[in-house]
């Protein structure tokens, strides 16, 4: 298949990496053992912070995410089509590896991507999720998307799914995770999408 393009790092989830603490001057005299107990507990409670799930916004301070009602379109060329949700179903539980383009050594979002459509219709797509959101390609409405759009997060993009109908897409979310479905309509995707590319025609 010719030379492939070198992998381009991407962040799949952005947030805020867990500040490390502030060294501080011991302390001298007898305050010592309590002031070093508080110490000890603010490093304690910072750690416990950074391993934790993340703090739930308050509802005025998160805007929900917009209602996404999909109307499921017929592609353009059934078959191939269909092709692609098989083989990118078939392909749910695989493990995720940052780079990974294989079933058999894990997918990333892209990796993922370019793989079902290079063996499922005969498509090469670029090999970064921006590079994808370059291509010259419609682009469907967020509601009346066909199965086998690609679906695009984040701006700039920072990943790459394919939708499989009835709201839901498949894709190689996150370090530690497998290729699975989710919803389009989801807390998170919902806030992140930004539109499809209709590459199948």
């Amino acid at each position: 298949m010719g030379h492939t393009r070198p992998v381009t790092a991407s962040a799949h989830y952005p947030g805020h990496p867990c500040p490390a603490p502030v060294p501080r001057a011991r302390p001298v005299g007898p305050w010592r053992q309590p002031l070093r107990l508080a110490a000890t507990a603010l490093v304690l409670l910072a750690l416990a912070a950074c391993s934790s799930a993340p703090r739930r916004e308050s509802a005025a301070a998160r805007p929900a995410p917009p209602s996404l009602r999909v109307v499921d379109v017929a592609p353009a060329d059934p078959l191939r089509a269909n092709n692609v949700l098989m083989r990118a179903l078939g392909l749910v539980g695989t493990p995720y590896r940052w780079g990974g383009n294989t079933p058999a050594g894990g997918f990333d979002c892209s990796g993922l991507v370019g793989f079902v459509f290079r063996d499922a219709a005969q498509l090469s797509l670029p090999r970064t999720t921006r590079e994808i959101a370059e291509v010259r390609a419609d682009k469907p409405p967020r509601d009346r998307l066909a199965p086998g759009d690609l679906v695009l997060f984040g701006k700039p993009t920072f990943h790459v799914g394919i939708y499989v109908g009835e709201g839901r897409f498949v894709h190689a979310p996150s370090t530690g995770g497998t290729v699975r479905l989710d919803r389009l309509d989801g807390p998170y995707w919902g806030r992140h999408y930004d539109g499809a590319r209709r590459v199948l025609d």
